[in-house]
């Protein structure tokens, strides 16, 4: 019988629970967050978007999730 894994980690400032280690594109999908709009921070080292499809979320890690705003 297969048990899932808990992955904890920082979001935003925030306890946020995983139900098993994922890449950061999923993360996003997940949060309902399109990729094309934000920056990411990991454990205080911004994420290059081309890095978001291969770069596994662990527990413990500290992710920020910053949206770019438009204005003018």
């Amino acid at each position: 019988m297969a048990t899932s894994v808990d992955v904890r980690i920082l979001l935003n400032g925030e306890s946020h629970e995983l139900s098993e280690p994922m890449t950061l594109q999923r993360l996003l999908e997940e949060l309902g967050i399109d990729a094309r709009r934000v920056a990411i921070e990991r454990n205080l080292v911004v994420v290059r978007r081309a890095e978001y499809a291969t770069e596994v979320v662990a527990n413990g890690d500290e992710i920020e999730i910053v949206n770019f705003v438009g204005g003018g």
